[in-house]
């Protein structure tokens, strides 16, 4: 069974820092881009980053920029999400999904989903 968990959400302080995990089991990481997003209640599922399948190529929203820092280990299937200096507005349910194409598109682009992970930044 194809499948992607999230883990590392959680509460935190504004200004604190988390590690969310994406870890996939029935497949293999390496050929699919891997994306972050995130929706917060009462608004649409938006990108945060994504992830070539070699790691060469990252891309991220402009207001995650120089706080949240992408990065995959093939080895461990597993592709991360390292979020500094996090602000109460970064709150949301975090989601990656993955798809076979050379980067990330919209949510209706990708292809596999995990259930998410909740990210609640105190002020």
């Amino acid at each position: 069974q194809l499948q992607l968990v999230e883990s590392g959400g959680d509460l935190v302080h504004s200004g604190g820092s988390l590690r969310l995990s994406c870890t996939a089991s029935g497949f293999t990481l390496n050929y699919y881009a891997i994306g972050w997003f995130r929706q917060a209640p009462g608004k649409e599922r938006e990108g945060v980053s994504c992830i070539s399948g070699s790691g060469g190529s990252t891309n991220y929203a402009s207001s995650v920029k120089g706080r949240f820092t992408i990065s995959r280990d093939n080895a461990k299937n597993t592709v991360y999400l390292q979020m500094n200096s996090l602000k109460p507005e970064d709150t949301a349910v975090y989601y990656c999904a993955a798809t076979f194409q050379a980067m990330c598109g919209p949510p209706s682009g990708m292809d596999f989903w995990g259930k998410g992970t909740l990210v609640t930044v105190s002020s």
